[in-house]
């Protein structure tokens, strides 16, 4: 399989990634995918560790974004709650509204990260766009639908890197295993 699905670093979740791994990777903006990486597809509005979690993003200098494949309210609501910009029916694992974001904000590739829980839809976009992405497992049980087939071929692509040993922990890059 190739390594348009092998992911810069994995976690169980986007909050148990210290703060102090964006900075040292030198990130200055990380998009966040919203359905099982922040929060269950079925909240419309953030829980208190999303807030605890942009609050202290927010205060490492790191600009955080939403980006999620969902359509217009949902969004939109759960990232004015948390006073964010984001991007909806961000077309993920195609990367080109990702791609066109970063660039009319005029952002260094470089100083970018994708967090998200799904192989086949954040890990392909962000290895199309050309930035860096750590996969996390998902948080909650339940999925939409549609997710639950990107899952089936995810979790045969999971277990065959994972094999391979090309799925590195942010801790083992971090420096803190």
């Amino acid at each position: 399989m190739k390594n348009k699905y092998v992911p810069f670093a994995v976690a169980e979740s986007i909050y148990e990634i210290d703060i102090d791994f964006f900075k040292q990777q030198n990130v200055k903006v990380l998009l966040m995918d919203l359905d099982n990486t922040l929060d269950s597809y079925k909240l419309y509005h953030p829980t208190e560790r999303a807030y605890d979690l942009v609050k202290k993003i927010k205060e490492a200098g790191i600009l955080p974004v939403i980006v999620s494949n969902n359509r217009g309210k949902r969004v939109r609501t759960y990232a004015n709650d948390l006073n964010l910009i984001y991007i909806n029916s961000a077309a993920k694992p195609f990367g080109f509204r990702i791609r066109k974001f970063i660039e009319q904000h005029g952002w260094n590739k470089e100083e970018v990260m994708l967090v998200g829980d799904q192989m086949i839809t954040d890990v392909a976009a962000a290895k199309r766009v050309g930035i860096r992405v750590i996969l996390t497992d998902k948080i909650v049980k339940e999925d939409q639908w549609t997710t639950r087939f990107n899952r089936i071929f995810g979790r045969i692509i999971r277990k065959y890197h994972k094999k391979r040993g090309n799925l590195i922990s942010w801790r083992t890059i971090y420096g803190k295993s």
